[in-house]
């Protein structure tokens, strides 16, 4: 009896043609909607977006509907930025230096100043995890910045929030978080000295 020749397995599929999944849809979603926050697509074009979005059944319907936008920045691999103050204090700014998506402050006995003034950021979000503690921790964020201190414990030092709510597109939103320890926390902008000495120095390129 003549053997038969195995039957061939189906081909896999291409990646892009995948079934999508809700989160898959939800993912671009969030994307697009970023993306006209940030002034790149106007309201129209985001209606029509979303609505293909919503409808999208393949992985290479959805990659269509971002192909022309940046890819967001991953914070996932950063480690976060842990700041001490100690004795002496520590402080990050009002110089460039890089934020990454996670920030934690301990303010010690000599406390801790953030200060976002002079960074460009482009992730959506950045969360900051302070803890006031015996000095308190301070932080400064430009105009146009808005801060969600819901998740924040003021404890005994209590908060202190000055921030405006009115956020410029294309911004990052600080989400903060901790406790405001024995000393407290304090988000605000730029205070009238900090604001002179910005204008002093104007950032370059």
């Amino acid at each position: 009896m003549t053997a038969q020749p195995p039957e061939p397995s189906p081909r896999p599929a291409p990646s892009g043609q995948f079934r999508a999944s809700h989160d898959d849809r939800e993912a671009v979603v969030e994307r697009l909607r970023d993306a006209a926050a940030e002034g790149r697509i106007d309201l129209d074009e985001l209606d029509s977006r979303l609505e293909q979005a919503l409808t999208s059944k393949t992985h290479a319907e959805l990659a269509a509907l971002t192909a022309d936008l940046p890819k967001p920045h991953s914070s996932a691999s950063q480690p976060p930025l842990v700041l001490r103050g100690g004795l002496h204090g520590a402080s990050r700014g009002p110089g460039r230096w890089e934020v990454p998506g996670h920030v934690i402050a301990h303010g010690g006995m000599g406390g801790v100043k953030l200060d976002f003034t002079r960074v460009e950021c482009n992730l959506p979000e950045v969360t900051v995890e302070a803890y006031g503690e015996a000095a308190g921790v301070t932080i400064v964020l430009p105009d146009g910045w808005a801060a969600d201190t819901s998740g924040m414990d003021p404890g005994l030092g209590g908060l202190t929030d000055k921030t405006t709510p009115d956020r410029r597109p294309g911004t990052p939103l600080i989400r903060l978080t901790g406790s405001g320890g024995m000393a407290g926390v304090v988000i605000r902008h730029p205070n009238r000295w900090e604001r002179r000495r910005l204008e002093r120095h104007p950032r370059q390129g």
